[in-house]
């Protein structure tokens, strides 16, 4: 029987700040980085590149800290080593509750910031290796389990009020027997996506018009531009992006960067340009603010979720009726085991979930979790986009594929997170030789 022999943890930094990719009313300058798991095992397999079995996870950050994330996921994943490999795949849900049932990492979080983003690193490579060491792509492993052995693998707690495992069950089981005809649409269609590429904060209007119009040339749909800093730089941009993708879907993102009233007053000076929704109008945190907004500048609507500490506060939000879209990010919640029962209580509400994916490796990872969502949880495609952006994917083994504005089915086994041996060696901070240079 295989079993883990190593936990390596690795700080991983693209200099993205040097060409403004990302660049928000929130973040101007950050530097796209990730805590990098890799587990590695005695074992073997055909689906790996070199035949190796191993897990392969990260969390997200934007550069200074990561170091942190990185020293939490080492502390997190040294309990794996040793561990046989078929058990580790078998129990996921076992796995998920040992890690969060540490008494005194949760008295970090409990469940949110350094800690969290470090346990979704971790549980995403376990992910990934079951999904490895099963020969399928992470989507197709979750699709492959019956609804019992998919709740058995999430965390139910503090949602009882809204969801039960029983719940969830039914949920599960009405939509199991159509699984394959959904299977069959989007290995035909792909998943819808939108762009988020063309309209990065700092980039100038003259490539602002570019990127727009490369976009509706390469068949994008839904395009989105980042807001928030300056409100006739606002009003300007929109309207260069509206000049170049006509009655294309529109959407903005704020960043968190207003109080309440700033972001009502502000998305109803933009609204004449009809964007489809305002995201992160507010602090994440702000559950009441952002039924407040939604109140006050809908037809437009509300999205946030990428900074959404746990499930407990997406039961919130959904509650309260503070937002139209819900956006899961792979990396800011436990893993899957913590991203399926909020893609349920989305879907119990009747509100489409549209992930967050602007980050490195995140488009990577969250596409398994919107197949999944339509597949098996959900049933639909009304609504739902899954973000893109088009930088840093040479640097993984099974980068995303896009085509007309659609993701296309993964097809090689894992979570989709692995990265290159040359990519780490070039970007691990700070002596990589990128950095070095």
């Amino acid at each position: 029987m295989p079993t883990i022999t190593s936990v390596d943890v690795i700080d991983v930094r693209f200099p993205t700040s040097a060409t403004l990719d990302g660049s928000d009313a929130m973040n101007p300058d950050g530097d796209y980085s990730a805590a990098y798991v890799v587990l590695g095992t005695d074992g073997h397999t055909d689906g790996d590149l070199d035949g190796d079995l191993s897990g392969h996870g990260l969390t997200f950050t934007i550069g200074r800290g990561n170091d942190l994330c990185v020293a939490a996921a080492r502390q997190i994943g040294a309990r794996l080593a040793g561990r046989d490999v078929d058990e580790v795949a078998g129990d996921l849900g076992g796995l998920y509750r040992e890690i969060m049932s540490d008494s005194q990492l949760r008295w970090l979080g409990p469940e949110k910031g350094v800690v969290h983003l470090s346990a979704a690193a971790v549980l995403n490579a376990a992910w990934d290796l079951a999904a490895r060491r099963a020969g399928k792509p992470l989507w197709r492993l979750i699709a492959d389990m019956s609804p019992e052995e998919l709740v058995a693998a999430c965390d139910f707690s503090y949602l009882s009020d809204v969801l039960t495992p029983l719940d969830a069950v039914e949920m599960l089981a009405r939509l199991a027997p159509t699984r394959q005809a959904r299977i069959a649409v989007l290995a035909e269609s792909g998943y819808p996506a939108y762009t988020t590429s063309a309209g990065w904060l700092g980039y100038p209007d003259d490539k602002l018009r570019r990127l727009c119009r490369e976009a509706v040339a390469e068949g994008w749909t839904h395009v989105k531009l980042k807001v928030g800093a300056n409100l006739d730089d606002d009003l300007r941009r929109l309207a260069i992006a509206r000049e170049e993708i006509g009655d294309r879907a529109l959407m903005i993102d704020a960043n968190q960067v207003w109080d309440v009233p700033r972001a009502i007053e502000w998305v109803n000076r933009l609204a004449p340009f009809q964007p489809l929704w305002i995201e992160e109008p507010t602090s994440p945190d702000d559950v009441l603010g952002h039924a407040a907004i939604r109140k006050a500048v809908a037809p437009v609507g509300v999205a946030t979720g990428e900074h959404c500490h746990n499930r407990v506060m997406f039961k919130q939000l959904l509650q309260a009726g503070a937002i139209d879209y819900c956006q899961i990010d792979s990396c800011r919640l436990a893993s899957v085991n913590e991203i399926v029962p909020v893609l349920l209580m989305a879907a119990k509400f009747g509100v489409p979930v549209c992930p967050h994916a602007g980050g490195v490796g995140l488009c990577e990872l969250v596409q398994h979790m919107s197949i999944v969502d339509y597949v098996c949880v959900s049933g639909k495609l009304e609504g739902r986009v899954l973000e893109y952006v088009d930088h840093l994917h040479e640097h993984f083994t099974d980068p995303v594929r896009i085509r007309d504005g659609r993701y296309l089915l993964p097809e090689r086994p894992g979570y989709g997170a692995r990265m290159h041996a040359d990519s780490i060696a070039a970007y691990r901070y700070p002596d990589g030789s990128a950095w070095a240079r």
